[in-house]
């Protein structure tokens, strides 16, 4: 009984923290005090749970008894008319009815734009995720102590600011919507490929940033940036049991055994690209439809690099950025050639030490046979890696051949 009650928990822990936290935050008016508020809501149900029996809604019954907690702490210390105005909601927003869901306020506020992009992806992890501030501080490979006061600044800024615990306005929804996508995108990215360490992946991260994108695809039906970004995600994911060999070693996609990548992730993504070009032609769909292709070529032969050089032309055209501009350059070297690659290749300054535009140059400078000229430029990005696998790579590329 004990354990189905702790798995319980868990499991109420994993899918029910965000909306438990945002409810209780609306009744609270305080973020620390809704989060204590909550923890304390989860460590009763260890114990009524037990006695009573799991209920049949067990985030309404943890929203209960955190809500409750709040308002009776709330009048102990008379903090309504000190504390309430920063995290009441927008009454013109919540009153059409169309964001009827907490969990939108908690994350706007989490991604508002005075806080620092770190902040807000540590504070997403933390109210949103429900993560600890040691599971946060491991997956970016930071003390404990310097992640919780990370967090605890942030906290600080909202109420020292006034950030409003709301929903954007209309005029300012799109902008904002897209802030808070990027921030789901760099959870999941930092969680697909690590920027440090042993591992080539932080499996939790990436899983929580495609919960949060899930997450993000109900709150906004809508949205066909929404639906792209989750595409992106799990058709990226859905290659990720190739990505290394038995041994560990990092394989690249050329070589991956697709019979290892998970059909039913792809056609799911597939089918999410769909609709999200059907909606509007965005960013993140435009990501997610270069994926696709990727998806549907079985075998790397078969890839229409044509096309993802159309679309990413687009995305260049519409959403420039060094990265995306090498990425097109990849593409372009399938088309024309590494030849005509390498005269495109970027010098951008602020890719001087992202250790993927020297790996790329490498790459092209290898295929027109100029081996020595990328053994350098493998050295170079070895220089600027961190991570052991991706590492381990480099350095069997720089002694190929030798």
């Amino acid at each position: 009984m004990a354990d189905s009650v702790s798995a319980a928990v868990a499991e109420a822990h994993s899918s029910e923290w965000a909306f438990v936290l945002a409810a209780t935050a609306r009744v609270a008016a305080d973020l620390d005090l809704a989060e204590d508020c909550v923890q304390d809501a989860y460590a009763k149900a260890l114990v009524h749970w037990r006695e009573q029996g799991v209920p049949r809604r067990p985030g309404a019954w943890l929203t209960t008894v955190a809500t409750r907690r709040a308002l009776e702490l709330r009048r102990r210390a008379d903090v309504a008319q000190r504390k309430l105005p920063l995290l009441m909601p927008d009454p013109v927003e919540d009153s059409n009815g169309v964001f009827p869901d907490d969990r939108l306020r908690l994350v706007f506020t989490c991604c508002h734009p005075a806080l620092a992009q770190e902040a807000q992806i540590a504070l997403t992890l933390r109210l949103v995720c429900g993560l600890s501030s040691a599971e946060i501080a491991r997956a970016f490979l930071v003390k404990e102590a310097t992640m919780q006061a990370r967090i605890t600044r942030a906290k600080h800024k909202i109420s020292r600011s006034g950030i409003p615990y709301r929903i954007p306005r209309r005029p300012d929804l799109p902008e904002r919507i897209d802030a808070v996508l990027d921030v789901v995108h760099l959870v999941y990215t930092a969680g697909h490929t690590a920027a440090d360490g042993e591992g080539l992946t932080r499996p939790d991260l990436a899983r929580r940033g495609i919960d949060l994108a899930r997450m993000m695809r109900l709150l906004l039906p809508d949205s066909g940036e929404a639906a792209g970004l989750l595409a992106l995600l799990v058709l990226t994911e859905a290659r990720q049991a190739a990505r290394v060999d038995d041994g560990g070693r990092l394989v690249l996609m050329e070589d991956q055994d697709r019979s290892l990548w998970d059909r039913e992730l792809i056609d799911e993504g597939l089918a999410l690209v769909r609709e999200a070009l059907s909606r509007s032609v965005g960013r993140f769909g435009l990501m997610a439809a270069i994926a696709a292709v990727h998806a549907e070529a079985e075998r790397w032969e078969d890839t229409d690099w044509a096309e993802i050089l159309g679309l990413y032309d687009v995305l260049l055209a519409r959403w420039p950025s060094p990265v995306v501009a090498l990425n097109r350059v990849v593409a372009l070297s399938y088309v024309a050639g590494p030849e005509a690659a390498l005269a495109e290749l970027t010098d951008d300054p602020a890719l001087s030490t992202y250790p993927y535009l020297a790996s790329t140059r490498a790459e092209l400078l290898w295929r027109t046979g100029r081996v020595e000229e990328a053994r350098a430029a493998y050295e170079e990005a070895l220089a600027f890696t961190s991570n052991a696998v991706e590492a381990e790579f480099l350095q069997r590329r720089i002694t190929r051949g030798a």
